[in-house]
């Protein structure tokens, strides 16, 4: 039963009804205020706009992948050598673009010597192999007759190692013809070069230019972590470098002393020292395994043995002695941190991710142990697995 029909209700007039339901037509039918709509539209805009930048940034970094690479690479060459940089212009008062031109023909140096010396034994010690192949495949059968009583088959191993030393005589062969050759690689090269130059030389400069741009709380802040970033990638840098040299000199003297040829000496002792200072983990055994290999096949058993316990000693003296000296004021990184972001670096960006991954972790690390709120941590149950360590009891006490 309808209003209009129920007892003691007045039903409502026909020209009011007819009112009413014109004026709900006209609300329905009316448009939105005019400022809610230029919103509206301000907003899909600007939406429109950012999806737009944001995808042109994407595209963009795609297309410049291989600079933006050879930047960030160049940024961490940079951030290495402006220690050294600093340290020239400070006490000897040489400009900073002079100290950075001092420091890269020092590298040119060394670069050159490494390539001088490094491609041409592996090219002598492929060939070596090679003519040396047979004698030994002879004295190892002889030697498994008579210690073991059963004749070892070399047949397989004689194969694999002639190829290998005609792929280790074509590598060098192609090597040498790459850096003499290599249009690319040498604009690479120059490209991270220059941009390392301008960045050390100039870094008062763009920390000055960067730091304008910003509030003095922020300021203060940007200084810190740039500061930082300086202190853990070049502290790493020199610390390993430092290392590099007593790992790979004292490993020239015992190759030496063992009886290994100069020729075969001095590219092994750098690639000991290079590859188990700046390859985490896993360089130390690469390091030390392949001049140990070496010296079996050229030198016989007794002098590879000699290096090895070598090794075994230098690494334990390293360290527990020389690394905390060098690097304990210069890259605190806890060692679980630093296996994965040398993992995470080399699933990234291959071998060089790897390289920069420990000074990187090491600037996040201290990033987060000084920035952000802290709190005293409560007392609690000694039973709790958060509990500190209890130290050990006295002597002659029960624990």
């Amino acid at each position: 039963m309808s209003a209009q029909d129920a007892p003691g209700v007045e039903p409502v007039p026909e020209d009011v009804a007819r009112a009413m339901a014109a004026e709900a037509a006209l609300a329905e039918e009316q448009p939105p205020p005019p400022w809610l709509d230029a919103a509206i539209k301000r907003a899909l805009w600007r939406a429109v706009r950012v999806v737009l930048v944001v995808v042109l940034a994407i595209w963009i970094g795609f297309q410049m992948r291989h600079l933006l690479g050879l930047i960030v690479f160049a940024l961490f060459i940079a951030l290495a050598m402006l220690p050294g940089v600093t340290g020239l212009h400070r006490r000897y008062g040489i400009r900073r673009g002079a100290a950075v031109g001092l420091m890269y023909l020092a590298a040119v140096v060394l670069s050159v010597f490494m390539i001088g010396v490094l491609i041409p034994a592996i090219a002598r010690f492929a060939d070596s192999v090679r003519e040396s192949l047979p004698e030994w495949s002879s004295s190892l059968t002889e030697w498994s007759q008579r210690v073991l009583g059963v004749p070892i088959d070399t047949s397989g191993a004689d194969s694999a190692l002639s190829s290998l030393s005609l792929d280790l005589s074509s590598w060098a062969d192609e090597a040498l013809g790459l850096v003499t050759s290599g249009i690319g690689l040498v604009f690479d090269l120059f490209t991270v070069a220059t941009f390392a130059f301008y960045i050390a030389a100039q870094w008062p400069q763009i920390m000055r230019a960067l730091m304008s741009r910003m509030p003095p709380e922020r300021q203060r802040t940007f200084a810190w972590i740039a500061d930082t970033s300086i202190e853990q990638t070049g502290g790493y840098f020199y610390s390993r470098l430092l290392l590099m040299g007593v790992c790979g000199g004292l490993a020239f003297v015992v190759m030496l002393l063992v009886g290994l040829p100069l020729v075969y000496a001095i590219p092994l002792a750098l690639f000991m020292g290079f590859v188990s200072e700046f390859i985490p983990f896993i360089g130390t055994y690469i390091g030390a395994a392949l001049p140990i290999v070496i010296i079996l096949a050229v030198q016989g058993l007794v002098p590879a043995l000699v290096l090895l316990a070598w090794v075994l000693v230098y690494q334990q003296a390293e360290n527990y002695w020389l690394s905390p000296r060098f690097s304990s004021q210069t890259m605190e990184l806890n060692g679980a941190i630093a296996f994965g972001g040398a993992l995470a670096g080399g699933a990234i960006a291959g071998p060089l991710g790897a390289f920069m991954a420990l000074p990187v972790a090491a600037l996040i690390t201290a990033i987060v142990k000084n920035s952000g709120r802290k709190y005293e941590v409560i007392e609690i149950d000694a039973r709790s697995a958060a509990a500190e360590d209890a130290p050990p009891p006295p002597a002659g006490e029960d624990g």
